[in-house]
């Protein structure tokens, strides 16, 4: 069962509340939330990177969440680049196929998506990747995690035809929404959006409403792409 502390922070996260997240939490409990959380917010603000480090140095180095997180950084800094290290792409291979190891399903699931959307940003590896979203898929569709499937979703449908592409796209915008994860749910409408034609009525509604929230959450990949 789920602390109170701990159910506010999740609700927060999820709603793009990070900073807000993080100060629901006990500084000495949940360090694998206040880590993850601390890495979700570099990830959607590009900001707070030192803060989101210090947080994973201070789990166990030899847990599969560790190594999760750890990839996820080094993957983030080479995609942003924002300060990335020499060995950051070998660094975030080998967290992930720790992760993948792990003996946690789950936990192999994102392992096997961050791995390949690491192939598929990074090297533009579209055949190493696919396979690997395609387990993770998998894995998503068994456990019936809506949340999960909508971010595999989202990178398999560009290496899918259009309309499947789309549809897709329409799917994982869906997921988010009915969960109630905001910065996720506006990432979605933004993908959306770009990918539907530019003279689409659709395409005009979704760039209207995305633009908003990104602004108010400080997405800051969303907002340079403006």
């Amino acid at each position: 069962m789920l602390s109170d502390d701990t159910y506010v922070a999740r609700r927060l996260q999820l709603l793009g509340e990070w900073d807000a997240a993080l100060a629901a939490l006990d500084p000495d409990a949940e360090p694998e939330l206040r880590a993850e959380i601390a890495v979700d917010r570099w990830f959607f603000r590009v900001e707070g990177h030192e803060e989101a480090e210090k947080a994973v140095a201070a789990l166990d180095p030899a847990s599969p969440t560790a190594h999760l997180l750890t990839a996820r950084l080094a993957y983030s800094r080479l995609l942003f680049r924002r300060d990335p290290r020499a060995d950051d792409r070998a660094v975030a291979e080998a967290g992930y196929r720790a992760a993948a190891e792990s003996g946690d399903e789950k936990l192999r699931g994102w392992a096997e998506y961050h791995w390949a959307v690491l192939l598929d940003n990074i090297d533009e590896d579209p055949a190493g990747a696919v396979p690997r979203y395609e387990t993770a898929l998998e894995i998503a569709t068994k456990s019936g995690d809506g949340y999960f499937e909508s971010y595999i979703i989202r990178h398999l449908a560009p290496h899918r035809e259009p309309a499947e592409r789309i549809a897709m796209l329409r799917r994982s915008l869906h997921l988010r929404a009915a969960l109630g994860a905001r910065p996720q749910t506006i990432a979605a409408q933004a993908l959306l959006a770009d990918n539907l034609p530019e003279d689409d009525p659709e395409r005009a509604e979704l760039m209207q409403v995305f633009r908003p929230g990104a602004e108010e959450l400080r997405i800051g990949w969303l907002l340079s792409e403006d």
